[in-house]
């Protein structure tokens, strides 16, 4: 199915509705009982989701990180260099480590923004690992370490959606749910939802099971990245209220300038 996240590329998504692009489409053919589930992108899927509908399957989390494309490193990067995105999580974290950057808003999917590179109209990209592997395109770019920028919440993960009154699928969906990335996911999404972003938000969040608990770090962030909240948290794995109450917290804390990115 083709959503109108694939079809309007000339715009960057906050400015069109936002994620609900990419599910809008799907939500109303698995509704309507066209469909038996969806499969999406957990990046893409927004936090608060209709009540009719499940997450009932993730399969196992793909490569979290970002890669830069143009350029070995974020430090090797050239002054004042061009660098194209339309995430304003990737555009807040890279003008805080380099604020001499000019960021430059593209859309398109990878071919698309290779082109753009190619022309000269941007000195680098930042593209998800996961989804240049999920392409067979691995050697493209430098991976950047997650201490250096923490992704955004859910990047990597797949997840299958059915309709909650639909208890037949969910059961042929259970056997290739992997259960620590499901957990992981959901840790992460209860931290949006609390902070109650939207995609103007820079917001990053990753969560990994280490030693049967949730380790936790995040950061939310002002548009030009000058500010800057981070946290880091152990919980137990079924724990979904510590990452709410972390939210609301650094919400409490930060100042103007970031607040306002999270208020409706």
């Amino acid at each position: 199915m083709t959503t109108s996240g694939d079809r309007i590329q000339d715009r960057p998504l906050a400015d069109i509705g936002g994620k609900s692009l990419w599910t809008k489409e799907l939500d109303l053919a698995l509704l309507a009982g066209e469909t038996d589930c969806s499969v999406h992108s957990m990046k893409d899927v927004e936090s608060e989701r209709p009540e009719a509908l499940a997450i009932a399957a993730m399969l196992p989390r793909a490569d979290v990180r970002d890669r830069l494309i143009g350029a070995p490193s974020i430090r090797k990067l050239g002054p004042g260099a061009k660098v194209g995105t339309s995430s304003p999580r990737r555009a807040a974290q890279l003008r805080r480590l380099r604020p001499d950057l000019e960021i430059v808003s593209i859309r398109g999917n990878v071919d698309t923004r290779l082109a753009k590179l190619d022309a000269g109209e941007v000195d680098a990209t930042l593209l998800a690992a996961a989804g240049l592997d999920r392409l067979g395109r691995s050697e493209l770019g430098a991976a950047i370490d997650i201490e250096e920028m923490i992704p955004a919440p859910a990047q990597g993960a797949i997840g299958i959606e059915c309709r909650a009154d639909d208890p037949a699928t969910a059961a042929l969906l259970e056997p290739i749910d992997d259960e620590l990335t499901h957990r992981a996911v959901l840790v992460e999404r209860a931290f949006v939802r609390a902070l109650g972003g939207t995609c103007h938000s820079p917001i990053a969040a990753h969560a990994r099971v280490e030693d049967g608990r949730i380790d936790f770090a995040c950061e939310i962030l002002s548009e030009d990245g000058r500010e800057q909240l981070s946290r880091r948290a152990s919980f137990a794995l079924d724990d979904l209220l510590t990452p709410a109450d972390l939210a609301r917290s650094m919400l409490a804390e930060a100042s103007p300038a970031i607040r306002r990115l999270f208020e409706s």
